[in-house]
């Protein structure tokens, strides 16, 4: 019987409270040249229904707690796995655009995972201009985190557009010869057991030592540097609210070349400068509504632990650390804004690296906990947040990327929000662009598309406050 990670279990938890959990992709795609869309989209749909191959394990599991569990969340292996359920067909009218798109996938991404299966699901939506169409993954966070949720995805594509009879995205790898058998014949050693407990004991006075390390480094550090965000220290902002039950979604892309151009010119990540991007792009918009704070917005970041080669089939659940970022939405000056970001990024990532990421969860849950359950009582306003929205950015294939033919054009990521955080940002990097993917609670942002043109001009704000024509 394998338990859930206690994090996982935790998000379990809370969905029954609130908000769904679940990560998103959205893969939009041509088909090949020569080749009726109808024709093909029919194709590839029948052939996922009926191929046949092994599934990956992470998508034929689902978390179960009962009597015979104590209690326990854990996970079960479902064998007769109900494609035709995971697998459903949408059909947006004949020559929609991306804003039909986005609608479509603002009411899926709202729908809860049906927990008596495996909490996964996959939309194949055809009807777009130059008959294009587009895949919809959704997977609950306890199953795969983002990084790991592309690699899935990435490893189902081909750069060879003459590639044909590929296996559909569920497929599990092909194995790997076992690993050759240490000495046989021998009796258990009993002092491995012991060898065992102490180990175990070791590692938790290890995260303990850890923990205090980073709470002290926090409160330190939010004393002596605008670039380290405390606990408790953010405004309170309309993204600090309890969420109601429907979604906005929106995306558009940036020329990589011209995020680099800025990394290079400012000394900075290219993660920087995107988070720059969006703190301009929020700053802009609350501007717009008359409410704009006076004290920096900050945002909760994760930083992975994963190697990009890493992030492999038999690596379940979630593998990341998180920080605290201030955004510097209350400097006017864009220069001045991305050193902050620069900053304040380069300690989180210290942080988890010194600390581990167990120890960074456990630092930042006295600091998370109320920011999502406040917003659910009455009377609580005088209690400050600790962040305002989650930034999230992930890597995703480096190179342009097809599937039995099919050219995909673009990939975005819909990630989760919950009380306390009603609009989530989450970038992905794909061959030569950067995609921006927006989701928020529709009654806290119901104008979400206003925050595309504002990306353009967040950038462009950048690229002159460095100098980079």
């Amino acid at each position: 019987m394998e338990t859930l990670d206690p994090i996982d279990a935790l998000m379990l938890t809370a969905e029954l409270l609130s908000s769904p959990m679940h990560v998103a992709a959205v893969l939009i795609m041509s088909p090949p040249k020569g080749v009726k869309s109808q024709a093909f989209v029919d194709d590839q749909y029948e052939r996922s229904l009926t191929a046949g191959d092994r599934i990956d394990p992470r998508l034929r599991r689902r978390p179960y707690r009962g009597v015979d569990t104590g209690g326990m969340w854990v996970w079960r292996d479902v064998d007769d796995l109900d494609l035709r359920h995971h697998l459903q067909r949408r059909t947006l009218p004949r020559g929609s655009g991306t804003p039909a798109l986005w609608e479509l996938i603002s009411e899926l991404h709202a729908e809860r995972l049906d927990r008596s299966a495996p909490l996964w699901m996959a939309y194949t939506i055809d009807g777009l201009k130059a008959g294009r169409f587009a895949l919809y993954l959704k997977v609950h966070h306890i199953l795969i985190d983002g990084v790991a949720g592309l690699q899935l995805i990435a490893d189902s594509l081909s750069t060879d557009p003459a590639q044909r009879s590929m296996p559909p995205f569920y497929t599990a790898p092909v194995p790997q010869d076992p690993p050759a058998p240490t000495r046989s014949g021998r009796l258990p050693n009993p002092l491995s057991a012991v060898r065992g407990i102490a180990g175990t004991a070791a590692a938790g006075l290890n995260l303990a030592r850890h923990v205090v390390a980073g709470e002290l480094a926090n409160i330190v550090g939010g004393l002596i540097s605008p670039s380290v965000a405390p606990p408790f220290g953010a405004p309170h902002t309309r993204f600090n609210t309890k969420l109601g039950p429907h979604r906005a979604v929106a995306a558009t892309s940036l020329d990589r070349k011209r995020i680099r151009a800025v990394q290079q010119a400012a000394g900075v990540t290219g993660n920087d400068v995107v988070t720059a991007v969006v703190s301009g792009v929020v700053r802009a918009w609350l501007a717009d509504q008359d409410e704009l704070p006076r004290q920096s917005l900050v945002a909760i970041c994760p930083v992975t632990v994963r190697d990009r080669d890493s992030a492999a089939s038999d690596e379940l659940g979630n593998q990341f650390g998180l920080g605290l970022c201030p955004l510097g939405t209350n400097i006017d000056d864009v220069g001045q804004r991305l050193s902050l970001i620069h900053h304040a990024m380069d300690n989180v990532k210290h942080q988890v690296a010194a600390q581990g990421p167990g120890a960074t969860l456990v630092v930042l849950m006295p600091a998370i906990g109320p920011t999502v359950l406040l917003p659910q009582l009455p009377l609580t306003s005088w209690v400050p947040p600790s962040y305002n929205l989650p930034i999230s950015n992930v890597p995703g294939p480096p190179e342009q990327m097809y599937f039995n033919g099919a050219r995909v054009d673009e990939i975005y990521p819909v990630s989760v929000v919950y009380d306390g955080m009603a609009l989530n940002v989450t970038v992905c990097s794909y061959a030569d662009r950067i995609g921006v993917g927006y989701v928020a609670d529709r009654d806290v942002v119901a104008d979400i598309d206003e925050l595309i043109p504002l990306t353009e001009a967040a950038l462009t704000e950048l690229e002159a406050a460095v100098g980079v024509v």
